[in-house]
């Protein structure tokens, strides 16, 4: 998705989904742990880079959204869109990370502001995006993690299908 020659923005994992559920905020002595689910859909794991701006925004979610990675049960593939699917789109800032010896070094990511900040206009984007082009009937939402958290996800698929994006 990045031109030749130019360093990307944004990296994505996606994987389609039957069904993910998100843990967002642990258990503690006075509640229960609290979660997100999707049935099925697909998980978006992204990464922002320093030099990423919003411009980069509606073109990821463009791509991303009508890219066709899910089966339809008439076995043609087809894309979230298309299922119609829901999205879980969960913060992952190691996906930035290149190998230094036997460490990760992360130098590349944005800053933590700048990051949630794009994060949520993301998120935002997807929502908008999904609820235009899928019936309000049909069940299907938009979750999403927490930015700057460590979150345990459960992910059941038909098959472990990811791919990799950079914008």
């Amino acid at each position: 998705m990045t031109e030749k020659g130019c360093n990307p923005v944004a990296r994505t994992v996606l994987q389609q989904c039957l069904q993910a559920r998100l843990q967002v905020k642990p258990a503690d002595e006075h509640s229960e742990a609290q979660f997100v689910q999707i049935e099925r859909g697909m998980v978006i794991y992204i990464c922002f880079f320093k030099g990423a701006t919003d411009d980069v925004l509606p073109k990821m979610v463009s791509t991303l959204l009508n890219l066709r990675l899910s089966e339809s049960d008439s076995g043609k593939m087809v894309s979230v869109l298309d299922l119609p699917g829901s999205l879980l789109i969960v913060p992952q800032a190691t996906l930035g990370g290149k190998a230094k010896g036997r460490g990760m070094q992360y130098h590349n990511n944005i800053s933590k502001e700048d990051g949630l900040r794009l994060y949520s206009a993301f998120v935002a984007l997807c929502e908008k995006e999904l609820n235009a082009a899928v019936c309000t009937n049909a069940g299907v939402k938009v979750e999403h993690g927490l930015y700057g958290r460590k979150q345990e996800i459960t992910l059941n698929s038909v098959e472990p299908q990811s791919v990799l994006l950079e914008f």
